[in-house]
């Protein structure tokens, strides 16, 4: 796997965080005539297939900002690799022999905390996405995305943003609401877990939009708020409820019966 960082790059590491979710530490190199210059994204290739690994490959090394530095055939191989090479994206397929995506994600995410996870799933056959999002994964495309759309999903899931739009999550979780508590208590608070109480009125209502598949912008029109105030919000919300990203606290939203499918 070629590991260019580019004319005049030096210093490796991860894309800068967003103001929102609190992505990887950002580390910076500096070009020949002394400019500061972002590292690019370093992301790890899972699959078990070898064509669909070197496809992505190809698409990832046409980026500046990107740089494959690994490939896994399984699971298990996965969490190696991960461990190895602490990259900033794993790009992760879910159906492999062995270790399957969803055990090598929860693996990653407690052995690697700088490395966040994307999950790659046929939307139509992956029973295990929604499992995948509780086992931390910071969030998941599908299998038939354009290039352009899987390069965002990288550079969103780098930078701390749940991946592409919200409302994708939002229908995936409506799939499998089978999953989720039932509607019966409606006061928001799930079997022994008290960190809603933490949160102010306008935070729960911050999460209770997120939880709908809105994004920010979305969530500044719907409740008369700035955008960065609808930011500096749900920073709070994921400081207070101690949840990685955006994608989790969607999850979480669900099963504290805030928001249900419609």
């Amino acid at each position: 796997m070629n590991a260019r960082g580019g004319p005049g790059r030096t210093g490796t590491g991860a894309a800068a965080p967003s103001d929102t979710d609190g992505g990887a530490d950002t580390d910076t190199g500096t070009d020949t005539d002394g400019n500061a210059v972002a590292a690019p994204v370093r992301v790890l290739l899972v699959d078990d297939e070898p064509l669909l690994r070197m496809a992505f490959t190809m698409v990832l090394d046409a980026q500046p900002d990107m740089e494959p530095v690994g490939e896994a055939g399984d699971g298990a191989q996965a969490v190696r690799q991960a461990r190895a090479l602490q990259p900033d994206v794993v790009l992760m397929d879910v159906r492999m022999p062995g270790m399957d995506g969803i055990e090598a994600t929860t693996r990653i995410v407690e052995s690697c905390p700088r490395s966040r996870v994307l999950i790659l799933t046929t939307f139509d056959l992956d029973a295990y996405a929604f499992a995948g999002l509780k086992a931390g994964a910071s969030g998941f495309l599908l299998k038939n995305a354009l290039p352009e759309e899987l390069l965002a999903a990288i550079r969103a899931v780098a930078a701390g943003d749940a991946v592409v739009a919200p409302r994708i999550t939002r229908r995936l979780l409506e799939r499998f609401a089978h999953q989720l508590p039932s509607p019966d208590d409606r006061t928001g608070h799930p079997a022994g877990d008290d960190r809603l109480a933490r949160l102010t009125a306008r935070e729960r209502e911050v999460l209770v939009e997120v939880g709908r598949g809105l994004s920010n912008t979305e969530i500044a029109g719907t409740l008369h708020l700035a955008e960065a105030t609808v930011k500096t919000h749900l920073s709070r919300v994921l400081v207070k409820l101690e949840l990685r990203d955006r994608v989790q606290a969607v999850v979480f939203a669900y099963e504290a019966r805030l928001v249900r499918p419609a």
